[in-house]
């Protein structure tokens, strides 16, 4: 299997709801519609950004058709198909595959905390069974943490694991694949880092979520020569735009950026604090005089 089949910018897409929770598929064809219209070609569903732990099975066939019926043939996506154990990973990842996604993104099963050799047999498990290009996702924040150990191990021993997607925000486990001269779609999954990785050259793409909402940053990034004064202005609104939005919970900032931008209206999951308000709004306020440095360019 072409152990870089996967490479590029895909955009991590999130999942609009109406007010009362349901997926808002006019809002999805809208928001597809957007990224390719700034040049988007790839696309990632299900992951972090799409809240993936509160997607049904049936809301992801949805999207998938969605997706399926508004991208152009030439289009290429990916699905995540994290869950709390291998059954329901499985049928997710069959779902996908079904649904037409060119690759898999797998999360370690969340909530309860495993151990490595746990992982690895969790991943072994999914590979046998889902034979299709698979791409380990690290993300130690919502789920156990892979070590390096453990994916080069992987990669090597899971003819059908050809990559990995890491969100953790360290670039140790792209070094390492790099410098052991595994090859592999090394895919950055944490934009605060995206630019080192780029200029390390330890990376073969990115899935941004940053790209969701202001895809025209992270292409400009992708297509400027890594260290030049270009690069380094836009690695700074980068920056500052995720710290921005970092002030609030996960996707809850892309979600008001995406309304600020008319892409989709935000709803969320949990009840709005009177405090979470106004950072939103002070959030879409500030994106009036910052997007223009983006715009304008």
């Amino acid at each position: 299997m072409n152990k870089k089949l996967i490479c590029g910018t895909y955009a991590a897409v999130l999942v609009p709801r109406d007010s009362q929770g349901e997926l808002d598929e006019a809002a999805l064809v809208h928001h597809l519609e957007f990224l390719l219209a700034h040049g988007i070609s790839n696309f990632a569903f299900n992951g972090a950004t799409g809240e993936y732990c509160l997607v049904s099975s049936a809301e992801l066939e949805r999207c998938l058709q969605v997706a399926k019926a508004t991208l152009p043939i030439e289009a290429a996506f990916l699905c995540g198909v994290g869950a709390a154990g291998l059954r329901d990973t499985l049928a997710l990842g069959q779902l996908s595959i079904e649904g037409g996604a060119q690759g898999l993104l797998v999360p370690m099963p969340y909530f309860f905390p495993y151990a490595q050799d746990d992982l690895a047999a969790f991943v072994h498990a999914v590979a046998s069974e889902l034979p299709v290009p698979i791409l380990l996702y690290n993300l130690p924040q919502f789920t156990s943490g892979l070590e390096t150990a453990t994916v080069t191990d992987l990669l090597l021993e899971c003819g059908n694991v050809i990559g990995i997607k890491d969100s953790s925000g360290s670039l140790d486990i792209l070094r390492a694949i790099t410098q052991a001269g595994i090859v592999s779609s090394r895919l950055c999954g944490n934009d605060d880092v995206l630019s080192q990785a780029l200029i390390e050259g330890i990376c073969d793409g990115a899935v941004s979520g940053v790209a969701c909402v202001v895809p025209e940053l992270i292409l400009r990034l992708f297509t400027t020569s890594p260290g030049s004064p270009g690069f380094r202005k836009v690695t700074d609104l980068l920056h500052e735009f995720i710290a921005k939005i970092d002030v609030l919970p996960c996707p809850w900032g892309l979600k008001a950026i995406a309304e600020a931008r008319g892409i989709a209206p935000a709803t969320y999951h949990q009840p709005v604090s009177e405090r979470r308000a106004k950072q939103i709004s002070d959030l879409q306020a500030w994106l009036k005089g910052w997007i223009l440095k983006v715009t304008n360019e």
